[in-house]
Order: C-alpha cells, then structure tokens, then sequence
C-alpha cells in the first residue's frame, strides 16, 4: 500500500482498538504496534555502527547505509517491497547455485560415470533454472501469498515472518519458504559433502594404482570441491542465525528475540557477499605461497650447487698435488 493508505488504515485501526471494536486476540503486525513502522527502534549511534559496518563488507547495500544514517528507512512501502524482493532473490539465488555445485561435485567425485556426462549446455540449463526457482520464490510474496516488511528495527525490510502468527496461509508461506529455500538446498549440500568425505577416503588405495593423468585429474576435482566445501560453509554460517532467529520470530511469543539482538544475525547474513572474494584469496596465496616455497628451494639448490663448485675449485687452487693430479688425468 501507500504511505498515505498505510495512515489511513493505521488511525481506523487505533481507532477501533480505542473503541473495543478489534478483537483483542487478533493478529497485530510488528509494524502495526508503533507510530511510525519505518522508524529505527536502535540508538543513532548503534545505526550509525551498522552503517559502517555494511559500508566495510558490501557496498552494494546503499538503501540500507542511507537509512541507517538517516535513523530511518527512507523508500517507503513500495522501496521496502523491493528491497526484501531483491535480498530475497539473490540470497536464494546464492544458496540454490551453490546446491548445484555440491551436486555438480558430488557427481564427479562419486559417480564418475554421470561427471563426466556433465557438459557446458548442462550447466547453462543449470544456472536458468537457479534463478527461475529463486525468482519464483521471491516473488510468490507480490502476488499476495506473503508479504514483505520492515524488520523489527526499523531500517531494513525482510519476509514478512511474522505472518506465521496471522493465518493458516501465512503459516504455510513461512514453512514453504524454510523448507525449499533453505532446509532442502541444506539438507543436499551436506548429503554430496558428506558422502564425499566418504568416497575419497576409501578410493585413496584405488586411486594409487591409476596412471599419473587421472591422479591428476582426480587431484584437481579434490581441491575444487575443497573450495566448494569452504564457500558452502561461509555461506550457511552467516545465514543460519537468521534463519533461526526468524523462525523464533514466526512461531514463537511476540517480541521473543530483542530488537539489539535481531540486529546482530541480519548484519551476519549481509556480510555473506564477502566471503567468497576471501576464500578466493586465501586458496590462492596457499598456492603461491607453495610455488615461492618451490622457487626458493630450487633458489637454494641453485646456490648450494654454486657455493659448492666454488669451494671446490678454490680447493683446486690451494692444492697443489690436487692440480697435478688434474693434469695427470
């Protein structure tokens, strides 16, 4: 709705609670139980933190460092709509694609035979049906089975959880919502890493007895599924605590979790973006920090094998019987 429906429903329903005609039992929204649902329940100076922090870790994130500066979501209705939509959709897009690549390993790893079945219009259907299925999700709340709102601090907007405590069709948007874009892609993320682990601890004596192509290639799938592994890991580890903080939200008593408290997850599950970029650096200055080792070794046997034919020639020179004996030879 508009800002100006939004006020308009708003003083009907102060209206009717102050008259005894709404019913005391009935679902409230959140953003419903105070004057202004865009205005920061945080300090200024705690906004302020928050604003810096995002601005440190992912500056894509300018409509949540504007408000948080200002003390206020300042896009309305309509840009808190998009907002949740846009977070939403990449963060589903994020976690689905990173549930092919498990998948994409697993069968590499594990079925040799469908690995190697794989080929690039594969992965290209692959990544269409990623961000058909994350666009689906994120806009089932538009067409009205859900919604999106403003978070219970006031400068953010996220999916509507609370929902869940208003309806029966809420309470199966919420449970739709945890168990396809979040416990699924979990769930089979850790079944192909799991089982992984398992196939390459007992192939270890098999692999042995190939030729030196395929330990290589079998090397090589190794270590992308140990990047796979990390970015999964950094990934869950910073949405986890959202995720239970709105299931709390959603099915537990109202204001269960504390406003500072709520903050904490939502800037975690924000700083997501950044992983990947360092697990990227890290890999690669193991790397080249085993060539520099490499380089230095060779470096060191280079000067060994100098050091020593010098010390070796001045011998030469200091003895006597030793040049005669060249001389002989």
């Amino acid at each position: 709705m508009t800002d100006d429906r939004w006020t308009k429903g708003y003083f009907t329903l102060m209206a009717a609670m102050e008259n005894e005609t709404w019913p005391h039992h009935a679902y409230l929204p959140h953003y419903l139980l105070r004057g202004d649902p865009f205005a920061s329940r945080l300090s200024r100076e705690a906004d302020i933190i928050a604003a810096f922090y995002v601005c440190l870790i992912v500056t894509g994130k300018p409509f949540f460092i504007v408000s948080s500066l200002s003390h206020r979501w300042l896009f309305g209705w309509e840009g808190c709509r998009f907002y949740g939509w846009a977070g939403f959709f990449f963060g589903c897009g994020s976690l689905i694609t990173m549930t092919v690549v498990s998948l994409d390993r697993y069968l590499k790893i594990c079925h040799l035979r469908y690995g190697t079945w794989l080929q690039r219009h594969h992965v290209f259907l692959c990544l269409v049906f990623v961000w058909v299925y994350a666009a689906f999700w994120a806009t089932m709340p538009l067409t009205g089975w859900g919604n999106y709102a403003p978070e219970p601090f006031g400068t953010s907007c996220t999916l509507d959880w609370w929902l869940a405590q208003a309806s029966v069709s809420g309470q199966s948007f919420v449970l739709a919502i945890l168990f396809f874009c979040l416990i699924l892609p979990t769930g089979i993320i850790v079944f192909s890493y799991v089982m992984i682990i398992f196939k390459v601890k007992s192939s270890a004596k098999e692999i042995s007895n190939f030729d030196a192509r395929i330990k290589n290639s079998h090397s090589l799938e190794i270590k992308l599924t140990k990047v796979a592994m990390l970015i999964c890991a950094g990934f869950l580890i910073a949405w986890i605590p959202y995720a239970v903080v709105s299931v709390v939200s959603a099915f537990g008593e109202p204001d269960s979790v504390p406003i500072p408290v709520s903050v904490i997850p939502t800037l975690l599950a924000k700083s997501s973006a950044m992983y990947n970029p360092i697990i990227y650096q890290v890999v690669n200055l193991r790397r080249y920090c085993r060539i520099s080792s490499c380089f230095k070794v060779l470096k060191k046997r280079r000067n060994f094998r100098k050091s020593r034919f010098y010390t070796i020639a001045g011998s030469l020179k200091d003895n006597p019987s030793a040049n005669e004996a060249e001389i002989e030879m």
